[in-house]
């Protein structure tokens, strides 16, 4: 019970953190990862140990699930081939390069635990790729690389983990072998995983018309795809991706507009604790993990913490310009196709930050082998992981943004591509009105057409790049955003008046209810039909 208190308190204490990092424009995972250290300094706390089997069972399935959620089919399929050279080849060269230095630096350390390390330090985090990158007006391939890498190499380096696991337990490593079932439980987790999105599809298609249950089937979705993959000895991870990816491109077609804002608030909220609760436990264990690898020194432990690291970050630069450079030389098609800017190559190399699935890969590691004996240099690999995590975050993630000034990026802005679409959605409704509502009273209609043409007329007037219409001059004022901002002032005004009626008991709760969350809902649109630049 002691330790359930300290657990929440501590969740406290992180929300409010997370309150600042948004105030000062701080990425959250840096924080966080700062934040574990500060637990483990903390005196007086207990130290937690979580039961390593169900690690993977808590945490992976539902932060893979929401990553692949909002991952972009048509764009993921359009930058197939770097993601797969970056989720695939790079996270294998990373495990093989840090598992050679690991063996040659670390007195006793086996070929399978030296793979295991590489395994577990070899893939980006989503979370932390897309708080650090938010902001900074990359290029949207560039995004769509950083994301989907960071989504599939988590199944690869997570397939490349259990392999390593078993070799560490079974004593032997036979690379052939697992070459070869790496490409059959890859296939076969993608299957399930794609099964698995079939049956819910259907399910919530034909069955559910209940917010609440929509929500609820969500959040089971990614458990029940895992844990069945998992169960026939397959990639529960690309089964997890792969259910995601399925769903997400079928959403609109299955959620009403109540499931889609109550799914994404309540997923938004599971996320955000999951990903503080992680580094909360490596605090609380990590004074326990420093006991544990008492034998070393000092020095020793961080010369093996900063020499694992600079190799992890190293690699990355290595691998990137031949995995570009070498299909672009290659291949014509690429060439004229694929607009080409080096300084992305270096945007790519320093966004490599590892994060919640290498701790909680880190954390799953048994406590015993299968005789009962204690798990070989556990402590030392969890300490590692963390040196990682906490060197490639703070490093480069607190840097990125100076990098991106230093090359002179162009900023990429998507006020163009927001405005071609919503053009397009408002012509076409307004073409359907004129079309098929021929018979409906003059009145009624000249009130529905003029919405919409009061939409249009504003999308006309709103600022773009300065030569989009080729004419090199700058649309004044963006009408758009200050219709939209005035209309948002003027519910804040119903909400005072609402507030007093509430307070003077003048109408019942059920009422004051509905009006306030039918407010909430016209401002939610609101604010999501401004242009974000």
């Amino acid at each position: 019970m002691e330790n359930i208190t300290v657990i929440i308190m501590l969740l406290f204490g992180i929300t409010f953190l997370g309150v600042l990092s948004n105030k000062y424009k701080f990425p959250f995972p840096i924080a966080l990862v700062l934040c574990g250290v500060v637990i483990s300094l903390a005196p007086g706390l207990p130290i937690v140990s979580l039961n390593p089997e169900i690690v993977f069972i808590i945490f992976l399935p539902p932060l893979l699930y929401s990553a692949a959620w909002n991952t972009s089919w048509h764009d993921f399929k359009a930058a197939i081939r770097p993601i797969t050279y970056a989720a695939v080849g790079l996270v294998l060269f990373t495990t093989l390069l840090v598992a050679v230095v690991a063996h040659l630096l670390i007195p006793d350390l086996s070929w399978p635990l030296a793979f295991l390390i590489g395994a577990i330090v070899s893939p980006p985090d989503a979370v932390a790729a897309t708080s650090v990158t938010k902001g900074l007006k990359l290029q949207p391939r560039l995004i769509t690389i950083l994301e989907g890498e960071s989504l599939v190499n988590d199944a690869s380096g997570l397939v490349a983990y259990k392999y390593a696991l078993a070799a560490a337990a079974a004593g032997n490593f036979i690379f052939w072998q697992a070459g070869l079932n790496f490409l059959l439980i890859s296939a076969a987790g993608i299957a399930i995983g794609l099964a698995i999105g079939y049956i819910m599809y259907l399910i919530h298609k034909k069955f559910i018309c209940d917010p609440i249950i929509e929500v609820t089937l969500t959040f089971l979705t990614p458990f029940a795809s895992y844990l069945l993959a998992e169960h026939f000895h397959v990639s529960g991870v690309l089964a997890v991706v792969s259910t995601g990816l399925y769903l997400s491109f079928r959403s609109g077609e299955i959620f009403s507009h109540q499931s889609r804002i109550m799914t994404y608030a309540v997923w938004d909220v599971v996320i955000y604790i999951l990903n503080s609760l992680i580094f909360i436990l490596i605090g609380l264990q990590l004074r326990s993990v420093i006991q544990g690898i008492g034998d070393y020194s000092m020095s020793e432990l961080a010369l093996y913490g900063v020499v694992i690291s600079v190799v992890v970050i190293i690699v990355r630069f290595v691998w990137v310009v031949p995995a570009t450079m070498l299909p672009r030389m290659l291949s014509r098609k690429i060439r004229t196709t694929e607009s080409f800017d080096p300084r992305n190559l270096v945007v790519f190399g320093w966004a490599g930050m590892r994060g919640v699935v290498s701790m909680a890969a880190a954390l799953a590691i048994p406590l015993t082998l299968a005789d009962g004996t204690i798990f070989p240099h556990r402590n030392l690999i969890i300490y590692i992981t963390f040196c990682v995590i906490l060197s490639t975050l703070v490093l480069l993630g607190l840097t990125l943004p100076w990098v991106i000034k230093m090359l002179k990026l162009p900023p990429h802005s998507i006020a163009s591509e927001e405005f071609e679409i919503r053009s397009h959605v408002v012509s076409h409704t307004i073409t359907h009105i004129e079309e098929n509502f021929g018979l409906v009273q003059d009145e009624l209609l000249n009130n529905i057409k003029s919405k919409y043409e009061v939409k249009f007329n504003r999308l006309q007037k709103t600022d773009l790049p300065a030569n989009y219409f080729g004419n090199g001059e700058t649309l004044a004022g963006n009408v758009f955003n200050e219709f939209s901002q005035l209309q948002i002032d003027l519910i804040n005004v119903e909400r005072t008046m609402l507030e007093e009626l509430h307070k003077k008991g003048k109408a019942s709760e059920e009422i004051l209810r509905k009006i306030e969350r039918e407010l909430d809902l016209e401002e939610t649109r609101l604010q999501m039909e401004m242009y974000i630049g």
